[in-house]
């Protein structure tokens, strides 16, 4: 068995046990303690498992986010390099969701030149990056704002999200995991996230890569929704495959 096969099955086993010690993991694997323990470290590193005293059980889950002004100055050329990327995935005359979001914003800052678009966003800041683009047609959902981070939410944007048809939807999350999909640890922020991809032919996936692998208390989405992740090259090889196993194309930049 490949390290990268083994990986995936000691995560897969400690979801079932919740809990596993490198000795009976050593043992289902058939392996010394010694590679089990390599293994282990190296999955702990992407945040999938936690390591304890002999042993592992389920990484913590994401119960919060910095303030969007932190998050703003977070991993800027990671979230830059993604926004270039899924731009170029933006073809003439689609009609497109922008989803709120520090990496979705990049998106917009990539387009601003671009022609016989249209971009529905429930976020002001991207509203205000595409104000000058005359080839771009913006629309913005209304709803409750939140000064914090001049995001748009509540009922007057969920309902509108529930008229539209759109070609892609870009969609910022705090969390993805293979396994339980896209998962929020807001409760309000999760309606407007499902009709954004209810509303979209195809969804992508926008995040940088401290996000993947993560969990959070509310799901937004299964995995079989999503068609494309788009991430920054510090995702491991080990988290692509993740992903691409339950098919879906991980783009990295």
């Amino acid at each position: 068995m490949l390290a990268a096969e083994r990986k995936l099955k000691i995560i897969d086993y400690v979801k079932k046990n919740n809990v596993a010690s490198v000795a009976q993991l050593s043992a289902e694997f058939n392996v010394h303690e010694a590679t089990i323990r390599r293994d282990l470290s190296e999955i702990e590193k992407e945040g999938l498992l936690r390591r304890t005293h002999g042993g592992v059980v389920l990484g913590e889950g994401i119960s919060s986010e910095p303030s969007f002004t932190v998050r703003a100055t977070e991993r800027v050329d990671e979230k830059q390099r993604i926004g270039e990327k899924a731009a170029e995935m933006i073809n003439e005359g689609e009609h497109i969701i922008l989803d709120s979001g520090t990496t979705t914003l990049q998106i917009a800052k990539n387009i601003v030149n671009r022609s016989n678009i249209t971009v529905v966003t429930n976020d002001v800041n991207i509203a205000a990056e595409l104000r000058d683009s005359k080839g771009i047609k913006v629309i913005v959902t209304g709803g409750i704002l939140y000064p914090e981070s001049f995001m748009l939410n509540g009922m007057f944007t969920n309902e509108v999200l529930k008229t539209l048809h759109v070609h892609k939807a870009f969609v910022g999350t705090p969390a993805i995991h293979p396994e339980f999909g896209l998962t929020h640890f807001e409760e309000q922020l999760v309606p407007a996230k499902m009709g954004m991809i209810q509303a979209a032919k195809e969804v992508i996936v926008v995040t940088d890569h401290t996000k993947i692998g993560g969990v959070s208390l509310h799901t937004v989405s299964p995995i079989n929704n999503i068609h494309k992740l788009v991430t920054g090259k510090e995702a491991s090889e080990l988290q692509i495959h993740q992903f691409e196993e339950k098919g879906i194309s991980v783009i990295t930049a």
